[in-house]
């Protein structure tokens, strides 16, 4: 597919507009809901990196010739809605947001670039690491239930919503941007069996990111 395809477009165009608000909300849950100066300058470098992968994308979208603004305006809606939807009412949540919730929307991503060029399924599988976000919330939340186990099904529970609420998200983008929903499943899009692979690939992950934090079971 090419790099300037509607479809591939649209996937640099709503991971910009993610990363961009990724590293809004981060920051503003640095300032406001870290306990510690330690955690908020922590959490600011998480942000920071944020902002970092949406210059990356922003620049990629300009070598095509393709305004970033006009790339991620389709998606403003849909993504506004799932933050505020999502909004954490306190560190923990935060934290839980930050890992589990961006982490499985960050998987739709990389399943739609699985389709694309090779040179964008790069730069794709780039801005999604989420090595140091990853590490960041899994250390603290860990820390909290050793400290606290009652935390434990809250905290589940609120991993459990930001799943249904990114499948919502996604759905929505879907059905907005068909061009963008047919890379999630390639050249076989009535394939229910694909369909059904992508789906397991999904749930997978976020089972390795639960186990991580000690919310489920590890294998």
């Amino acid at each position: 597919m090419s790099d300037s395809s509607p479809g591939t477009v649209d996937l640099l165009g709503v991971l910009a507009y993610a990363e961009l608000t990724a590293f809004l909300r981060l920051a503003e849950d640095a300032a406001l809901l870290a306990p510690t100066l330690n955690d908020r300058a922590a959490l600011g470098d998480v942000a920071a990196t944020e902002y970092g992968h949406f210059r990356v994308l922003r620049d990629r979208l300009a070598s095509l010739g393709v305004d970033a603004e006009e790339a991620m305006a389709p998606f403003v809606e849909a993504i506004d809605a799932w933050h505020a939807q999502t909004r954490p009412k306190d560190w923990y949540e935060a934290l839980i947001k930050a890992y589990v919730g961006v982490g499985i929307a960050g998987d739709f991503y990389r399943e739609a670039a699985r389709h694309t060029d090779p040179s964008i399924s790069a730069l794709v599988d780039e801005v999604l690491t989420d090595e140091s976000r990853g590490e960041f919330a899994v250390e603290r939340v860990r820390a909290a239930l050793d400290a606290d186990p009652r935390l434990c099904g809250r905290l589940a529970l609120w991993a459990r919503r930001m799943v249904g609420e990114a499948l919502s998200q996604g759905q929505r983008l879907a059905a907005a941007r068909p061009q963008l929903a047919a890379l999630l499943v390639g050249e076989n899009g009535e394939d229910l069996a694909e369909v059904g692979r992508m789906f397991a690939r999904l749930t997978e992950e976020h089972g390795k990111r639960m186990a991580a934090l000690g919310l489920t079971p590890g294998p």
